[in-house]
């Protein structure tokens, strides 16, 4: 479990040993990462009537009443071990107002993860953008519908994979860990969906010169 940074290793251990105060500090350095990962991840239709922060909340007030068994015996590196109480959370709100809902437009992603649609729209503005040439900025609206179709058509765990790279901000080891893979799986997923968004955007600027 290396992927710990050397600050979260000195809060750990002061932690360990009942400072209340490395407890807080611990679990607020990673109030910003869980936040944007529950943005990422909630439907606008709760988002509207629950704001991530709060959601962040309640996931660190139940990491923390979990805190002393982690401590004892690590099970994951802390962000991951943390991460996996904001999924539970996401999944559970999703469940309660919107997974009886046909018009829901929402995926379960492999490992129990959700995917707003609008979350898979802004996966492919990101990806049109870095990818893209500069000469093909000028028609980003029509890569980005063009890079959608290729996001729909790869399996739930590349997809997967490219959200927690480029949206969620992930190394390569946390999200072997997110999403249950080896991280020699997870680079092979990430490099094989790039090189099917690059040779699209190829055939694109091809089309276009």
């Amino acid at each position: 479990m290396a992927i710990n940074d050397s600050e979260t290793e000195s809060l750990l251990r002061q932690a360990g040993k009942g400072d209340a105060v490395a407890v807080g500090r611990l679990l607020e350095k990673y109030r910003p990462k869980l936040k944007q990962m529950v943005a990422v991840r909630l439907d606008r239709r709760i988002a509207s009537r629950l704001d991530p922060s709060d959601v962040v909340q309640d996931v660190l007030t139940d990491a923390g009443m979990n805190l002393e068994a982690y401590l004892s015996a690590p099970p994951l590196p802390f962000y991951p071990w943390l991460r996996r109480f904001a999924q539970e959370r996401v999944i559970q709100l999703h469940r309660h107002h919107l997974f009886t809902d046909k018009r829901s437009l929402f995926r379960e992603q492999a490992g129990g993860g959700f995917l707003p649609d609008e979350t898979m729209g802004q996966l492919a503005d990101v990806l049109a953008s870095s990818q893209s040439t500069p000469s093909q900025h000028v028609i980003r609206g029509e890569l980005c519908q063009q890079v959608r179709k290729v996001l729909d058509e790869l399996a739930a765990r590349d997809r997967e994979v490219l959200v927690l790279r480029y949206l969620e901000d992930l190394s390569f080891p946390e999200i072997a860990l997110a999403a249950g893979l080896t991280e020699g799986a997870v680079k092979m997923r990430h490099l094989r969906a790039l090189e099917r968004i690059r040779v699209l955007l190829g055939s694109v600027d091809g089309a276009s010169g």
